[in-house]
C-alpha cells in the first residue's frame, strides 16, 4: 500500500503549504522534486542549446534531452523517433490538426465527440470550415459514455480522421478506444487520441492500441508545465506538413526552396523544451517507482470512498458515479459552482469549478458548470473527509439564506 506520508515528501509544495487539500490533479499535477532537480540541474549547470555545440556542456545537454525522448518512448512502448517534444498536448494535438488543413476535402468526415477537452475538439473545427469536412459526433450514452456501438453508428467510408479523448477530463469515462480503432482503420482512417488523463493514470501501450497519434502533457504528470509530447506513427509523422518553420529542422535550404528532416527532428522548429523534457523524464522515473497499479489501487479506493461519502449528503447531484478514473464531477443544487469552490478554499480545499475547458460536456449535463474533485497519490482518507465536511458547510451555509 501507499504510504501517503512518504509520498508527500517527494512533493516540496507540501513542505510550503502542510494544510492544502489539494483535489485539482485532472487539472495540474503536483510537481514531484526528482522533477524539479532536474530542472534546476540543467538551469544551473548546463544551460545551453541541444544538438548544435561540439563543446562538453551542449553534449551533455543533448545527451540527456534525448536521453528523456528515449524515456518517454520507452513509457509509451513507441520508438525514440516517434516521439516530438510540444509545449503541451495542446500544442500536439493542433500540430496534427494544422497539417490535415492540406489533407481533408470537402465531403470527408471527422468523427469526434461531446467528451472533449476543447483543445481535442476546436482545432478539427477549425480544420472543418477551413476544408468544408464534416464534423461528426458519436452519440453518447444516458450516462454520457462513448461506446463502440455508437462509434459505429457514424463510421463511414467518408470518415478520414477520429479525434477522440481517452478519458474524459470532466467525467472520468474511459474510451473503448482499441476496438475504435480498429474499426476506423478498417475504413481507412487515421485516429487521433488525447491522452491527457489516461496516461498518468494507466499503462498504455501505443502499439497495443494501435492509435496513429497520440497527445498528453508533463504538468498532469508531476512534471514541469511547459512540455507535451505528440506520438505518432513514423510513416505519418515523416508526412505531416511542420507546424513551424526555422532552425534544426530544415534538411537544406535555397534561395527558392526548402527540405525537411525527417521525424522528429521536423516537428521540433527552433530550441526546444529542454528542461521540461528533462524534468518530464524524472517524472516518468517517479512514476515507475510507485508502479500504475499502486496507483489506481490507491487512487480507486480514496475515489470510492469520498463517492459513498459524498453520495450520502442531500441536496449533492452527482453526475458521474461510475468514473473510470478517480474524479467526482457534482453540484451542489441551486448553488453556483464558483460559491461552493470559493467556500471550500477556506477550508484550504481545492476543487475546480466551471465547464473545465470542456464546455459541451456542461450541455450534455443540462448545466452551465459543475464542481470537479479530482485525487492523486499524495491524497489521503483524512482529505476526504475534511472534502465531506467542507461541501457539507458550504451547502448549509448557502442554503440557509
Amino acid at each position: 500500500m501507499i504510504d501517503v506520508k512518504n509520498i508527500r515528501e517527494d512533493f516540496p509544495v507540501y513542505q510550503k503549504q502542510p494544510n492544502i487539500i489539494y483535489l485539482d490533479s485532472a487539472a495540474s499535477a503536483l510537481k514531484v522534486k526528482a522533477a524539479i532537480h532536474q530542472v534546476d540541474h540543467y538551469y544551473q549547470t548546463l544551460g545551453v542549446n541541444v544538438h548544435r555545440g561540439a563543446y562538453d556542456l551542449a553534449y551533455e545537454t543533448t545527451m540527456l534531452f534525448e536521453g528523456a525522448r528515449e524515456k518517454v518512448a520507452q513509457f509509451i512502448h513507441a520508438s525514440h523517433e516517434e516521439i516530438v517534444f510540444t509545449r503541451g498536448a495542446t500544442s500536439a494535438l493542433n500540430m496534427v490538426a494544422h497539417a490535415y488543413m492540406g489533407l481533408l476535402h470537402e465531403g470527408d468526415e471527422i468523427i469526434t465527440s461531446e467528451l472533449e477537452h476543447h483543445s481535442s475538439i476546436l482545432p478539427w473545427m477549425m480544420v472543418a470550415k477551413h476544408t468544408k469536412a464534416k464534423l461528426i459526433y458519436v452519440p453518447l450514452t444516458k450516462e454520457g459514455r462513448i461506446t463502440e456501438e455508437g462509434f459505429l453508428s457514424v463510421l463511414s467510408k467518408k470518415t478520414k480522421v477520429v479525434a477522440l479523448t481517452h478519458v474524459s477530463n470532466v467525467l472520468g469515462y474511459l474510451t473503448p478506444i482499441k476496438a475504435i480503432t480498429q474499426h476506423a482503420h478498417a475504413m481507412g482512417a487515421v485516429v487521433v487520441l488525447d491522452g491527457a488523463q489516461s496516461v498518468p493514470h494507466m499503462a498504455i501501450d501505443v502499439k497495443d492500441l494501435d492509435v496513429d497519434y497520440l497527445a498528453f502533457s508533463g504538468h498532469k504528470m508531476f512534471g514541469p508545465s511547459g512540455v507535451g509530447v505528440l506520438y505518432g506513427k513514423k510513416h505519418l509523422l515523416d508526412q505531416l506538413e511542420p507546424f513551424e518553420y526555422g532552425g534544426e529542422m530544415v534538411d537544406q535550404v535555397t534561395k527558392e526552396s526548402a527540405t525537411w528532416k525527417e521525424a522528429p527532428m521536423r516537428l521540433e522548429a527552433g530550441t526546444p523544451v529542454i528542461s521540461g523534457a528533462i524534468g518530464l523524464a524524472a517524472a516518468i522515473d517517479y512514476i515507475h517507482q510507485i508502479g500504475f497499479d499502486q496507483m489506481h489501487a490507491h487512487t480507486h479506493e480514496l475515489h470510492q470512498y469520498t463517492l459513498k461519502k459524498l453520495q450520502q449528503l442531500e441536496g449533492i447531484t452527482v453526475y458521474n458515479p461510475t468514473a473510470d478514473n478517480p474524479v467526482i464531477c457534482f453540484n451542489v443544487d441551486t448553488v453556483h459552482p464558483h460559491d461552493i469552490a470559493t467556500m471550500l478554499d477556506q477550508y484550504k480545499v481545492s476543487v475546480r469549478a466551471g465547464h473545465h475547458c470542456a464546455q459541451l460536456v456542461s450541455q450534455f449535463l443540462g448545466v452551465t458548470s459543475t464542481l470537479r474533485a479530482s485525487f492523486h497519490v499524495y491524497n489521503d482518507v483524512r482529505d476526504a473527509d475534511i472534502f465531506i465536511d467542507a461541501v457539507k458547510a458550504a451547502r448549509d451555509f448557502f442554503l440557509g439564506f
